[in-house]
């Protein structure tokens, strides 16, 4: 269970506690620590607000997916992956800091939320992200994990049962460019396991 859920059902004291143990830590109180921000590969998630199904159609899908690649190239950051499903999104990217990725991520979800907002007649009415997640990269076993587990999303939440039939991800790009049995050789040496599982 995604941890802003699991917080609702703490008794205060244990809320107490776990906002204690943030402090500590120097992790911000109500947001996801971000512990790392230097240079190298991040793992990032972000969701819709309470995982509500905002990006269900195929077009705000299709739209998300452009204006991602673009946020990425207008900073000039590696965009090595990515998939964009129905309520959440990840991507693996490569960056001189991780401050260029939030940067760049609130102005793309700021401005796509009052877009959306304003399709849906709910301006001011409804929020539309909750802050990213990220996941730095420590080696290569970890770097393609996070590969294989992008790919894979879409089966692990049900939407298709062979990832090809995912449009909003760049399996097709290294099917293209590194071929069939170069994917499969990645998958059987680098297994996504458990990567992200509580995303």
């Amino acid at each position: 269970m995604h941890m802003a859920y699991e917080y609702r059902n703490l008794s205060s004291e244990e809320r107490q506690e776990v906002l204690r143990q943030r402090c500590e830590a120097g992790y911000p109180l109500h947001a996801p620590p971000h512990p790392f921000r230097n240079a190298g590969y991040y793992f990032i998630t972000a969701a819709n607000y309470e995982h509500v199904h905002i990006m269900g159609t195929p077009e705000r899908r299709t739209e998300f997916e452009g204006r991602l690649s673009l946020a990425m190239q207008a900073i000039q950051v590696e965009l090595v992956a990515w998939v964009i499903l129905t309520n959440h999104y990840h991507f693996l990217v490569g960056v001189e800091t991780l401050d260029q990725v939030s940067v760049a991520l609130r102005q793309l979800h700021g401005s796509i939320s009052s877009e959306w907002n304003k399709a849906d007649s709910l301006s001011g009415q409804r929020r539309v992200w909750y802050k990213f997640r990220d996941c730095f990269i420590r080696n290569d076993r970890h770097f393609y994990s996070a590969l294989n587990y992008i790919h894979v999303n879409p089966i692990k939440h049900g939407y298709v049962k062979n990832p090809y039939d995912w449009p909003w991800m760049s399996l097709q790009n290294y099917y293209d460019t590194q071929g069939r049995d170069w994917l499969r050789e990645i998958w059987e040496k680098y297994p996504p396991g458990n990567f992200g599982e509580d995303s």
